[in-house]
Order: structure tokens, then sequence, then C-alpha cells
């Protein structure tokens, strides 16, 4: 009989020291969250929490006086052109520019796919722009786009079509256009390399069967490579659209927001009326419902894709 409690203590013993194991291997793993998580409590949602504070105050960003003024940042922002001006510029830019960047960076994917020389050196090529900084960049298409000494318009000059010369940057007309096409310049690259994994994922007996069966090239790419590129897609659209409602730099560097407010997005705004009229109150609640924004409408696009995903 005493054997047996004794056996029975020794199993108990035994059955509970893996509990224990892990219970110390968990307190050691918050060990070594523990400084991350310090970090980003102080860098990320204590001032996250800071702004959604001045965002109900008539702060400047320079004096210590801070009045709480309630929800009046917030009314005012629905209720200012300026802001709807700035909405719409933004909306327009990020819808063009989640398209043009996909479809440019899914055409560049597929060449360096079925290419067969110097693969590695237009893979180099497309995505070399992506490395430069957004300043980098605006300061480059804006000598490129310049009126008076730009090089377009003196190709444009030299091959006899002076007559069709404009200011790319000082109409009205073609300011957003100059913006898009170069950030899509800019940004194609990296998007292409996310849809070049996909595509070397895709089994190459699908397209050989397709083509012994009498389907084109095209007909491979709309039934067959397009489906199968739907979870590279989701990743890449995802990405240019909170980009796209992030632009900042070339507005600054190119436009400055004009002419006029003709190019003066969201994320412009908020910089020009945070420092430039030391509204940081205002600014500050600009940005928050800029962050809404963006997060209302990922959700959405990421269900709608994942959704997408699940279809096909």
């Amino acid at each position: 009989m005493t054997t047996s409690i004794v056996n029975t203590d020794k199993s108990f013993i035994a059955a509970e020291k893996p509990g224990k194991k892990k219970k110390k291997w968990q307190s050691y793993a918050l060990l070594f969250i523990l400084p991350s998580f310090l970090l980003y409590t102080l860098f990320v949602i204590v001032p996250t929490a800071g702004s959604v504070y001045l965002s109900f105050t008539s702060w400047d960003g320079i004096s210590s006086d801070i009045r709480y003024i309630g929800f009046a940042n917030f009314v005012e922002i629905f209720q200012s052109p300026r802001v709807q001006n700035a909405l719409k510029n933004t909306l327009v830019m990020t819808i063009t520019l989640v398209l043009l960047e996909n479809i440019a960076a899914i055409a560049m994917a597929l060449m360096v796919d079925k290419v067969r020389w110097f693969r590695n050196l237009f893979r180099s090529i497309f995505y070399f722009p992506t490395l430069l900084s957004g300043i980098v960049m605006g300061f480059v298409w804006a000598m490129i786009l310049n009126y008076n000494f730009g090089v377009f318009n003196q190709i444009l000059t030299s091959v006899g079509l002076g007559d069709y010369i404009v200011d790319w940057l000082g109409n009205p007309k073609y300011a957003m256009l100059s913006i898009i096409l170069s950030t899509v310049w800019k940004g194609a690259g990296y998007y292409m390399i996310i849809y070049l994994a996909g595509l070397q994922g895709i089994p190459q007996e699908l397209n050989e069967a397709a083509s012994i069966d009498g389907a084109g090239g095209w007909q491979q790419f709309r039934h067959i490579t397009f489906p199968l590129l739907a979870g590279s897609m989701t990743v890449c659209m995802v990405l240019s659209m909170i980009s796209a409602l992030k632009i900042f730099d070339q507005i600054a560097v190119m436009t400055d927001g004009g002419p006029g407010f003709e190019t003066e997005t969201l994320t412009y705004i908020i910089y020009k009326v945070g420092f430039g009229e030391l509204r940081q109150g205002f600014g500050t609640a600009l940005a928050m419902v800029l962050f809404l924004i963006i997060l209302i409408i990922t959700v959405i696009q990421v269900k709608f894709l994942q959704k997408r995903e699940v279809q096909l």
C-alpha cells in the first residue's frame, strides 16, 4: 500500500514538472518582450494617446496654453471647403495610384519572369527607383518636368513639338497627373518583386496544359495566372493604398500643394496647418480623421480581397 502511494506521488510530480517548466519559460519570454513593449509604449502608445487629447484642444504647438475646446476641430473639419478639396484629391490620387501601380507592377513582373536574357539586369532596373527617398525622387522629377529647362520639354522642343510643351507642375490640369506618374515610377518596382514571387510559385504545368489545349497567352493569363496571383494582389493593393493615402514627400517638393490647392492632400494639409499655420490641435484632429479613414478602407479592402481569394 505504501509503495503505491509513493508511486502515485512520483507520477504526480512527474506530471507537474512540464507545467512548471512551461510557466518558467513563459516568464523568461515576457522578460525578452518587455524592452520592446516599453519602447513601443513610449514611442507609439503614449504619443497616440496624447494626440487624441490634443485633437480636442486649440494648441498652437508652441505655447503652454492648451485650451480644451471639445469637438470644435472636428466640426470645422467637416465644414471646411479646403479639407473637402484635400479629401477629394486624396481619394482621386489613391484610386489612381493603386490601379496604375499594380498594373505596372504585374506587367513588369511578367516581363521579368518571361525574359530569358539579362533577367537580373531588368529586375534591378525596375527596382532601382524604389531605393530613392521621396524627397530625392521629387527633386529629380521637378527638374525633369520644369517648364523652362526641364528635360521633357527640351525633348519636345528638339523634335519639333515645341507647341505642345506645358507647365507640368504649374498647370492645374497636369500637376496631379505629374505627381501620380512620378509616384508610379518610384513605387511599381517594389510591388513587382511581390508579384514576381507569386508568379514563380505558379506551377508551369498549368500553363503547359492550357497551351496544349489551345489557350493563347491572354487566356492563360486571365484564367490561370491572374487568379493564382490573388494572394500577392491582396498584399500589394493594401500596401499601395496605405502608401497613397499617406503621400507627402512628392507633393512637398514638386508642387507645395499647388497650384492653388489643386494637389493638396490630407497628409499635406496636416503639415501645412499644424506647422505652417500653428494650429497643432486642428492638425492633430485631421490626423485622427485620416487614421480612421485608412483603418476603415483597409479593413474593407482586406475583407473584399480575401473573399476573392477564397472564391478562387
